[in-house]
């Protein structure tokens, strides 16, 4: 049976169609502006959590001990794990691999150009572990893995080479050869931020940077994610058992800290653009007491042949949800267009757009926008249902 209550309210939008259709722009830009900032909130953590994965299953190991160093452009005393500390690391976590690190930051010359990055020792045999080599071979000897963002901003190919230190004309500095080209890292959990630096060999690092059997971390690979926790135990009963040697977290904990925080910017984001939509909540107000208004002495006359309150209060509610329908309708096609465009446009890769977790913000926008209209429409129904008929059939 059909709703002649509904039908009025159509025939409404119909007659001023114009002012509807200005009042659903609104509800268009504030479901477009909610669910492209939320798309490019989600794309941009679901970016970072993708690269943090990577690491998640490692424990990275720092200590209190302290390493005075020597040698070439050596770093100022800092944390290091010994190798009688690492021996028993080792013996603490079983069959999981354990990588031993040394790290500094140095200055450099190619040609004739000079950058500051870092520098990791690390055992040949523990680079394809964790690190992935795009071009060229592993290091040996003097050789070099250069990080992916320092090969393309010094233009390096394997065969180049790299001067290490400052320059000084009393001092030669050591000439290295670049052996190959990591692949990118981004955001690495591990403490192991080489796509900015490079990767020497542990025996060339200690020859020139000292710190010979003095670690700056430890990573231990685990094989087994769910293991985690129990590795640590293990390192904790083992290493720590009379005092607190090595400082143990985990990327997981990092991860799930990152993640919290990428959630918090990507509803920060979400409501800036639900700004737009209490802009567009006093839009659909202000036409739906227009509506009111100019309805006066129909509402008197509805009222005055037995038109219930409610049923008057229903017909300038189908109004607004009308109003909300066309608006959240338009803005959810248009938020799949533009959300498409921004998210490639602000993070450069639109890989994560079509995830559930990136387009569930589109039918957001859209429930947001139907029940902003009809939270916009309760008072003038209000209003237009409590009328005194005998005043409304009295009005001009």
């Amino acid at each position: 049976m059909r709703d002649i209550f509904f039908d009025l309210s159509v025939r409404s939008v119909r007659l001023n169609f114009l002012r509807s259709i200005l009042a659903s722009i609104g509800i268009v830009i504030g479901v477009v502006a909610i669910s492209s900032m939320g798309m490019l909130g989600a794309n941009l953590s679901l970016s970072v959590k993708d690269q943090l994965s990577a690491g998640v299953n490692t424990i990275i190991l720092t200590s209190d001990v302290v390493k005075v160093g020597t040698g070439l452009g050596a770093a100022p005393p800092s944390s290091t794990i010994d190798s009688s500390t690492l021996n028993d690391i080792r013996s603490s976590v079983g069959q999981n691999t354990v990588i031993p690190i040394h790290r500094t930051s140095i200055q450099f010359s190619i040609g004739d150009q000079n950058g500051r990055g870092t520098i990791y020792g690390l055992n040949p045999t523990d680079v394809p572990k964790f690190l992935t080599i795009a071009q060229g071979s592993n290091i040996r000897g003097s050789d070099v893995l250069a990080g992916a963002t320092l090969a393309t901003t010094f233009n390096l190919v394997p065969g180049d080479t790299i001067q290490i230190g400052e320059k000084c004309a009393t001092i030669t500095r050591p000439v290295v050869r670049v052996a190959g080209i990591l692949v990118a890292r981004g955001i690495a959990t591990d403490g192991v931020n080489v796509d900015n630096g490079m990767v020497v060999d542990d025996s060339w690092y200690t020859n020139e940077f000292g710190g010979l059997d003095q670690y700056d971390q430890v990573n231990v690979i685990v094989g087994d994610v769910s293991t985690i926790n129990t590795t640590e135990a293990a390192i904790n009963a083992k290493v720590n058992r009379n005092s607190d040697v090595v400082r143990v977290t985990d990327a997981s904990s990092r991860l799930s800290s990152i993640t919290s925080t990428l959630g918090t910017i990507t509803t920060f984001i979400t409501a800036i653009g639900g700004i737009s939509l209490v802009v567009a909540a006093v839009s659909i107000f202000n036409v739906m007491m227009m509506s009111v208004k100019e309805r006066v002495q129909e509402i008197g006359i509805l009222l005055s042949i037995g038109t219930e309150k409610g049923e008057v209060r229903r017909m300038f509610l189908y109004e607004a949800l009308i109003l909300g329908l066309i608006g959240a309708g338009v803005g959810g096609i248009m938020s799949f267009i533009i959300g498409y465009t921004v998210v490639g446009a602000m993070t450069g890769s639109t890989a994560y757009f079509f995830q559930p977790a990136s387009l569930i913000y589109i039918p957001y926008g859209i429930i947001i926008g139907v029940v902003v209209c009809v939270v916009s429409g309760m008072y003038p129904a209000w209003a237009a249902s409590n009328m005194d008929p005998i005043d409304a059939l009295r009005a001009e």
